[in-house]
């Protein structure tokens, strides 16, 4: 019995984990707050959330390596710049397409590695790449046909994704030397002084929000930031990426089924097309980068 609920456990995990992403957009809808200023509290809560447990794990562990410590920092730093960049997007263009975009992340990974790791790509990956780019011209094409706007938002989804793909490089380097929670948290911390600086310097006021706006900070702060990604995080730990990597691509479809009842979104025909075929092509990608030589070191990347 114990070994079948060791199995079942971590499909739960990343069930959980894709939930709880895919609920992300939905929150960041109803706080309907500047992109620096969700963004800012979502991983304030999460930071206070997890301080104990790091604060034991280092006392276990001891002094952290310095070279994680600087991935962490410039890691953060990226992450800032994809929350404040998603939320935008989301803001203005609704839940379903800035956050389908922004799964993207793949594809620049790959770049990243090519250019940065000099990892080299096979001919699958340019495949996937094509279908991905495809596809978000078409979105993008159609979400600016219907207003500037609209347009804008999928855009910063799709930087989003760019900067989303940054972060995971540094974290690949990052985790040679740190364990999963001592970077998630250092890297939070980051994230959240550089959001609170952002959303300083443009003049986004940090209070005076109503207190269903405060509700959601708190929710995407404990769902989305802190549960989604330990429950991925734990699903990474005892799942191949043959699994997990596929299944984190519902979390925008979760987004989209989700946005209709809730937000009263709905996508055309044309958008749906779009977003398989930007679904599509991030497979491919993955598979073409599940080399078992190289499979501790892959990367499942996920927006949130």
């Amino acid at each position: 019995m114990k070994s079948d609920n060791s199995k079942l456990f971590p499909y739960i995990a990343l069930g959980i984990g894709v939930v709880a992403l895919g609920l992300s957009p939905v929150f960041v809808s109803w706080a309907n707050a500047p992109g620096a200023v969700t963004s800012f509290y979502r991983t304030l809560v999460a930071v206070v959330i997890l301080a104990w447990p790091f604060a034991r794990r280092l006392r276990a562990r001891g002094r952290l390596a310095r070279h994680g410590i600087w991935m962490a920092v410039l890691g953060g730093l990226f992450f800032a710049a994809d929350l404040a960049a998603w939320t935008s997007g989301v803001n203005l263009a609704g839940a379903t397409n800035p956050t389908l975009l922004a799964n993207t992340a793949p594809l620049w990974v790959g770049l990243g590695a090519l250019i940065f790791f000099r990892e080299k790509l096979n001919m699958f990956f340019w495949a996937g790449l094509i279908l991905a780019m495809a596809g978000a011209v078409l979105i993008l094409g159609l979400d600016t046909q219907e207003s500037v706007e609209f347009g804008l938002g999928s855009l910063f989804g799709l930087i989003s994704g760019l900067f989303y793909g940054a972060y995971f490089l540094f974290t690949q380097r990052g985790r040679e030397t740190l364990d999963s929670l001592s970077y998630f948290w250092l890297s939070a911390v980051v994230s959240m002084i550089a959001l609170l600086v952002l959303a300083l310097v443009v003049g986004n006021p940090l209070t005076g929000y109503p207190a269903f706006t405060y509700w959601n900070f708190l929710l995407m702060g404990v769902v989305s930031q802190a549960m989604g990604y330990l429950a991925i995080s734990y699903a990474l730990g005892h799942l191949p990426a043959s699994i997990v990597s596929p299944t984190l691509l519902g979390q925008p479809v979760v987004a989209a089924l989700l946005a209709g009842p809730l937000l009263g979104e709905r996508l055309t025909p044309p958008e749906i097309a779009g977003g398989v075929v930007v679904i599509l092509g991030v497979l491919v990608i993955h598979r073409s980068r599940q080399q078992p030589k190289n499979a501790s070191h892959k990367l499942q990347v996920s927006e949130s």
